[in-house]
């Protein structure tokens, strides 16, 4: 698939199947991630894979909106950013998050970002909700967490006709 088609395909997955992510699946969609450019090349984002069933439903109670996907998916990705690397983290890890997704449908998998920082779950932090289940360092910040998984009902693709031309801006 060229890298235009990837984009047109790739949609949120919000409901996954029993079939598991394969190893060479999950390898692939983490060298994406490991690939992606960040700042300055500081790379402070870490990528905690979680596969155990329980934190996944723990980690769908993260906050109060939006996060019970997770719950669903054979797998979930934690992307983690070392402050003390760099200032940049919400945008490195963000790309590192976008290159995944990309990959994941590259391989016919479904995929779902679920923003973490800058929520809450009943007034929390979403973030040091996250933090206390998987146990991480506080100069980790936390941007989202990448929900996994193959699904029976991934979204129509996009087409061209889809892109909103009016917000492109040519300055003269």
């Amino acid at each position: 698939m060229e890298l235009l088609d990837v984009m047109l395909e790739r949609r949120s997955t919000r409901k996954f199947n029993d079939e598991p992510v394969s190893k060479s699946e999950l390898d692939k969609i983490l060298a994406a991630a490991l690939l992606a450019p960040t700042s300055m090349n500081r790379k402070p984002c870490n990528f905690m894979v979680v596969e155990r069933k329980e934190t996944l439903e723990e980690l769908s109670r993260s906050k109060d909106h939006g996060a019970e996907l997770i719950n669903g998916a054979d797998k979930a990705i934690v992307v983690i950013a070392d402050t003390l690397i760099a200032d940049t983290w919400i945008e490195d890890s963000s790309i590192a998050m976008t290159y995944m997704h990309l990959m994941a449908t590259e391989l016919g998998l479904g995929s779902c970002w679920v923003q973490i920082h800058l929520r809450s779950r009943d007034g929390t932090d979403s973030e040091g909700v996250v933090r206390d289940i998987l146990k991480i360092d506080d100069h980790y910040r936390i941007v989202g967490i990448l929900a996994l998984g193959h699904s029976d009902d991934i979204p129509s693709p996009h087409t061209m006709d889809d892109i909103d031309k009016t917000k492109i801006h040519f300055l003269v």
